[in-house]
């Protein structure tokens, strides 16, 4: 199972959270060093921020507090980017986040029925903002129309595994062995939270799903039984060291979203608490473990 944190909670924030957020309201880039030196403190990995955690703040707003947190990367919701809008509006908003310095790689969670019209819809809406991924959550049944989808229009999709509360995708595993018989855009996005809510660890899931492991949801949760309620990064029981390590040991290359879902009222606090604990593990791991 994913174990329990071996680490130091207040070294780690004093090493990542205080420079995280002394480097956001100074301005400073995140990859400043020394005179003139660039270093990539994320080791290589896309991290960034699923829009979801902002839900309750109006577009502009969610922008800024992602600035704020000095990442790079987002997963846009629908709150954020309505499915009822045309394809120049959807470019529009798109650019909003790209003005700011935030790279839309994914939306999502999208939920899909069996119906080819209304996943249509959903690789349209990707179309439209330029995402290479979509993370969704459709029916089994629904998989043949996918295949037909990724195809025509080359965009990944990454099914969101959802705990034990879900009948058809609990863990990765589940999703892994349906997506088989179909082409290799048709993938995963593991939710390390509901992972190990479902009796699977995160860390081996990352490396032995690596090939069609499209996005992840990035989290912590108090146990890691199906009553788990989500936490600050490092405040609860998941190993972020070792997942980190199995991104970095397969150089994993799509995004790693921060799904913050607790205080949705003020998110924000907490979520610079989950960036700066996840940046301090990271200070301490070589790049090539």
């Amino acid at each position: 199972m994913a174990g329990f944190k071996e680490v130091s909670r207040r070294g780690l924030v004093q090493a990542g959270l205080v420079a995280a957020v002394g480097l956001a309201e100074s301005g400073a880039s995140v990859f400043a060093q020394g005179a003139g030196e660039k270093r990539d403190t994320w080791h290589g990995l896309k991290i960034g921020v699923a829009s979801y955690t902002l839900r309750k703040v109006p577009l502009e707003v969610c922008i800024k507090d992602i600035q704020r947190t000095g990442l790079k990367y987002v997963s846009i919701k629908d709150m954020h980017l309505p499915f009822n809008t045309t394809a120049q509006q959807r470019k529009e908003i798109a650019q909003k986040f790209k003005d700011a310095g935030i790279t839309p790689l994914s939306c999502g969670n999208v939920g899909m029925k069996n119906d080819e019209a209304n996943i249509r819809t959903a690789f349209e809406y990707a179309r439209d903002i330029g995402l290479p991924t979509i993370v969704c959550a459709p029916p089994k049944d629904a998989l043949p129309i996918l295949d037909k989808m990724v195809k025509e229009f080359d965009i990944k999709i990454a099914i969101h595994n959802h705990g034990p509360e879900d009948k058809t995708f609990p863990s990765p595993n589940e999703v892994w062995d349906a997506v088989q018989p179909f082409d290799k855009r048709v993938g995963l996005c593991i939710d390390v939270g509901h992972c190990a809510r479902a009796q699977v660890d995160p860390a081996e899931a990352i490396v032995k799903y690596r090939e069609r492991l499209y996005d992840m949801h990035f989290k912590d949760v108090s146990n890691t039984t199906p009553k788990g309620a989500p936490v600050e990064v490092g405040r609860g029981v998941l190993n972020i060291q070792s997942m980190l390590e199995s991104a970095l040991k397969i150089h994993y290359p799509y995004l790693i979203s921060f799904e913050y879902e607790k205080n949705d009222d003020d998110p924000l606090p907490g979520l610079m608490e989950c960036v700066g604990y996840t940046r301090g593990v990271l200070h301490g791991l070589k790049g090539d473990v």
